[in-house]
């Protein structure tokens, strides 16, 4: 979340509230807390039968050397705080109408300190759209959509000592964390509440759907996820229907 000053919009979401299933992880290094995941792990049995035998030219060793690439998205949901916390004398508080509000409707989103979290800023480019995610509140969910307008810059609240994101670890010649520069386009017709999302979810994990695999379920504590165009596009939708 952010304070009031009208520079910078930040993400941290440190307490649950009771709709919220977690807090974002930003304050943390990464990690594998997949406690929301609702896939079975699959027990792979070995294969029976002869090797392939390895090309002469050592392509098999080339593919098993190089990782399978990352997934590209382009659309995105980030989560900020929109009702009032003290942390260390600052109001952490940033809601869509406090991005709304500022010059131009821009701001700098930065306190983010999630390595993945940060990751994904990273793969953002101009002209992504992303979700505006009320956290940590009495009502958690999408209130509305935000474009991204300036790429991955270094952010320079990890410097500041009386910010609450001040990261002592953390060097000018060799920063650790990063931002993005966020634009309002505008608030949905209706807010879409995290209750109703899950309920999409559960629906879609037992018959198949657009929300299976959503992040915001199986990795809840993230405060910036990737979302499919298939994921955006039909929670979207869901602001034209009535809630179920």
């Amino acid at each position: 979340m952010a304070s009031k000053r009208t520079t910078r919009a930040s993400t941290r979401a440190t307490k649950s509230s009771k709709d919220d299933i977690t807090p974002s992880d930003d304050h943390h290094d990464d990690d594998d807390d997949d406690n929301n995941r609702s896939e079975a792990v699959e027990v792979k049995k070995p294969v029976r039968g002869k090797r392939t035998a390895p090309t002469s030219d050592g392509s098999e060793k080339k593919a098993k050397a190089e990782p399978p690439s990352r997934p590209l998205y382009s659309h995105w949901l980030m989560k900020s705080e929109p009702e009032s916390r003290i942390e260390n004398g600052i109001d952490v508080k940033f809601g869509i109408e406090d991005l709304k509000a500022l010059p131009g409707q821009t701001g700098c989103w930065d306190g983010v300190r999630n390595y993945q979290a940060r990751n994904f800023m990273k793969d953002m480019r101009e002209g992504h759209q992303a979700f505006f995610y009320h956290s940590n509140c009495k009502e958690p969910g999408i209130a509305g959509v935000m474009e991204v307008v300036k790429e991955a810059y270094v952010d320079h609240t990890q410097f500041d000592k009386k910010d609450v994101h001040f990261d002592g670890s953390s060097k000018p010649e060799n920063p650790k964390w990063s931002m993005v520069d966020v634009q309002y386009r505008r608030t949905l017709r209706r807010f879409i509440p995290l209750a109703e999302l899950k309920k999409h979810h559960l629906q879609h994990s037992a018959k198949g759907g657009a929300l299976k695999n959503m992040a915001l379920f199986t990795r809840a504590r993230l405060s910036v996820q990737p979302l499919t165009s298939e994921e955006f596009d039909f929670v979207l939708d869901l602001e034209n229907k009535e809630s179920i």
